[in-house]
């Protein structure tokens, strides 16, 4: 399959009155061409900063990106100056924003907002951009889409603007979106036809998306694959399957087990017990020991390695070295 982006290693702190967060600490996948990657955790983890990272959204003061590299098209889109980082935005790599209202401009139609962002990115007449703006809008499910070109936000439902800012983020074709919590703040029904439409847009126009999520039902009804991150770390990831049937790091099967599910009817949820540690002094093992049923001594010392179970699924993890997989078959 045909890699899209790299990101490698990609660290990111901000700094402030109390000293410098390490908000994201070494993450690392890749994106291929066609499939949705889903990355999930915990509010607080890091997920939207590492998707932030990528656009170079951060403000600079007080974030930086410290370390890493983040490849697109044999582009380091972390060493772009600003002008050339512009022309990527939009056009290349897009973005869903989750509150379509703040991604919105109150004061200007719905048409104005989709024709300046293809103009910005494309050299075409202004009559062609409003024909290409009707056309995605039709792609989006938008009824009538000559009579609400001339419609404002306001003028529109939750569900509506929310396909609106997704027109506007596919309007000049990119390569990746990324969807930041893009059904959060909508009810079930109308979050279910957003994630029909993300599947049918990408038959339709093979767009690779990284969808950031805090919802493990939308996983499960769209992604390919899966990144687990906590406390600024990717600690599982692998397919769909893998993880929702296989999970292996203890966070993993902590979030799977605090979700309702239909087979098990009435059966309580386990939460996880505990808080996520202090990013100002990330711990130096494994960032989820104290809150981990399983923790050993050495989970508390040092950070595990990587252990790949298969092509795609990989965890960090110290339960799956060879020395504590033979202590606990004895304890069978």
């Amino acid at each position: 399959m045909e890699k899209v982006l790299e990101v490698n290693n990609l660290h990111v702190s901000f700094k402030t009155y109390g000293g410098e967060v390490k908000a994201v600490r070494g993450v690392t996948f890749d994106l291929y061409k066609g499939e949705t990657l889903a990355i999930v955790g915990e509010s607080g983890c890091g997920k939207s900063v590492t998707s932030q990272s990528i656009m170079r959204l951060i403000p600079n003061p007080p974030g930086k990106i410290v370390d890493g590299s983040v490849l697109f098209k044999g582009k380091d889109l972390t060493k772009l100056k600003e002008p050339e980082m512009r022309n990527i935005r939009g056009a290349d790599i897009s973005m869903i924003f989750q509150d379509p209202m703040t991604a919105l401009n109150p004061t200007l139609k719905i048409g104005e907002q989709i024709i300046e962002g293809i103009l910005q990115h494309k050299s075409i007449s202004r009559q062609e951009a409003k024909k290409t703006a009707l056309e995605i809008l039709n792609l989006v499910g938008i009824p009538d889409p000559e009579e609400r070109l001339k419609h404002y936000p306001h003028q529109f439902s939750g569900g509506m603007r929310q396909r609106i800012v997704i027109a506007m983020a596919l309007v000049c074709q990119p390569e990746v979106l990324i969807a930041d919590e893009p059904t959060t703040a909508l009810d079930v029904t109308i979050q279910a036809q957003i994630l029909d439409l993300f599947k049918d847009i990408q038959k339709k126009t093979g767009v690779s998306i990284i969808l950031i999520t805090h919802d493990l039902g939308v996983v499960a009804q769209v992604a390919d694959r899966i990144a687990v991150m906590y406390a600024g770390k990717i600690v599982e990831a692998g397919s769909r399957r893998e993880i929702f049937y296989q999970p292996q790091h203890p966070y993993t099967k902590g979030l799977l087990n605090s979700v309702p599910r239909l087979d098990l009817e009435g059966a309580d949820l386990i939460p996880i017990g505990g808080s996520p540690p202090d990013l100002f002094s990330p711990p130096k093992g494994c960032p989820f020991t104290a809150r981990c049923s399983y923790a050993m001594e050495v989970c508390e010392r040092a950070y595990p390695f990587k252990t790949h179970l298969s092509n795609e699924h990989q965890v960090d993890c110290w339960l799956q070295d060879e020395r504590a997989v033979k202590m606990l078959a004895s304890m069978k």
